[in-house]
């Protein structure tokens, strides 16, 4: 059931992982999902596996609609032509996913703050945080337009439990302020805005780093309460779908919750249950 079908979707940072997952559910779902990241053909981030291209591919091969736009999010005039492409082309914006982020340019260490490097601020909240509200920044007037609408930011969450990385759980937090202080300022507009957290996720770099890949995860114990990317994309199709969503506005939900209560599962059939940091 295309529950999505004449929805014009913008999905950042879509390349690989949680962007992917949840392009690739929209556009099952029908909506027409432009899909932004630097990752292209020939021409892939640090050689790691996936682009917007693949990702747009895949979309199409299951019968949805796909854009891949090249669009480095820390370039303001990139972002700004790439929502006056939207809108030349399509007149709308109906769900904005705000995924792009820059953190995992370095590797997550469980160090305390003054061992770890200062760069982590650069990744995480100009190439994390501040890049999304710049997609915020140029998209809300558009979306504004239609006085409806659904904006996502994919963030982590446990009941504001702390993270382990200071900067991981610093920039974490800060969007889940920025979809607050949105949902506040957009709600007269009858344009939802949340904060969605996924789990520990079988991301490309995860199952690369595990030394496995989607077939054969299961093999790998460590993994055993994982999900797929496309979990949180279906997340991410229930809360499109969902007529009442403004009702939830300003919330953080998790994926598990979600599925719960949207009666969804992950792609091997399993609900899995909200991702717990200890």
């Amino acid at each position: 059931m295309q529950s999505l079908k004449g929805k014009i979707a913008l999905v950042t940072g879509a390349s690989r992982g949680a962007g992917r997952g949840i392009a690739l559910e929209l556009g099952m779902a029908g909506a027409t999902v432009y899909v932004t990241g630097r990752s292209v053909k020939g021409d892939s981030t640090h050689n790691w596996p996936g682009t917007i291209d693949d990702t747009a591919s895949d979309i199409e091969a299951s019968g949805g609609k796909s854009v891949a736009v090249r669009c480095d999010h820390t370039n303001d005039d990139e972002v700004k032509a790439l929502i006056e492409r939207i809108r030349r082309e399509q007149s709308r914006l109906d769900i904005l996913v705000n995924n792009v982020w820059g953190g995992n340019e370095l590797p997550i260490e469980e160090k305390p703050f003054w061992e770890l490097p200062l760069t982590h601020w650069d990744h995480m909240f100009t190439a994390g945080v501040r890049a999304q509200l710049v997609t915020n920044y140029y998209a809300v007037p558009f979306m504004r337009d239609t006085g409806s609408g659904l904006i996502i930011h994919t963030t982590s969450w446990d009941d504001d439990a702390y993270i382990g990385h200071f900067y991981y759980d610093l920039a974490k937090h800060a969007l889940t302020r920025m979809a607050y202080g949105l949902s506040i300022d957009l709600k007269k507009d009858g344009i939802a805005v949340l904060a969605v957290s996924p789990g520990w996720m079988r991301t490309e770099l995860v199952l690369k780093a595990f030394g496995t890949d989607e077939a054969h995860w299961q093999d790998v114990e460590a993994l055993a309460q994982t999900e797929s990317p496309r979990y949180v994309g279906r997340a991410v199709c229930a809360l499109a779908s969902d007529p009442e969503v403004l009702k939830k506005t300003g919330q953080v939900l998790r994926t598990g919750d979600l599925a719960k209560e949207y009666d969804f599962t992950d792609i091997d059939g399993r609900q899995v249950p909200p991702f717990r940091v200890s």
